[in-house]
């Protein structure tokens, strides 16, 4: 029978996993208070970092529709709910490992499917949303400009050839 403590605690978790749009699985062994709070930090108010109990987080998980990440709760576990971007938190994880290789990411969860380490170094690696949106706003205007040259090509040319013609009438009939 769970205490009302776990069981508050399952709630919240399965909460937290059915309001993020991404979850990253964690090991942080080794790893200081200052370091965490500096992750924490480096994560923004797009993520949520916490260090979790393997077994309510697996219930939850599951409780929340999520059985792929069952293999990954064992040792030290934390894990980053993300609600924001996914890419700006997987590079923030990403660069943190990389200063500090006591950070481990085991797996991800991102719109229900689940990601393995590697694939959410990929994301890490894609640019962010608004960068992407603006490259394709950038697209966008320059197949604008070229509709809009070639809509401007026909009736330039057709004058361009109405005054060599008339040019050539002239001449022809000056000639005469």
């Amino acid at each position: 029978m769970p205490t009302p403590n776990k069981a508050a605690a399952v709630a919240e978790l399965t909460d937290q996993f059915r309001d993020s749009n991404a979850a990253v699985l964690t090991e942080y062994r080794g790893l200081t208070v200052a370091q965490l709070k500096t992750l924490r930090r480096s994560l923004g108010a797009n993520a949520q970092y916490a260090v979790v109990k393997n077994t309510l987080t697996k219930i939850a998980a599951n409780q929340a529709g999520i059985t792929a990440l069952d293999e990954h709760f064992a040792g030290p576990t934390a894990v980053a709910f993300i609600t924001g971007d996914p890419v700006e938190s997987a590079k923030s994880l990403r660069d943190f490992a990389k200063d500090n290789p006591n950070l481990i990411i085991k797996a991800g969860v991102l719109d229900g499917k689940a990601l393995t380490a590697d694939e959410i170094k990929k994301l890490a690696d894609l640019e962010s949303r608004e960068v992407l949106l603006s490259k394709l706003a950038g697209a966008f205007k320059g197949k604008q400009s070229q509709a809009a040259s070639l809509f401007q090509a026909l009736p330039s040319k057709f004058v361009r050839t109405a005054e060599a013609l008339r040019v050539k009438l002239a001449e022809q009939g000056g000639a005469e």
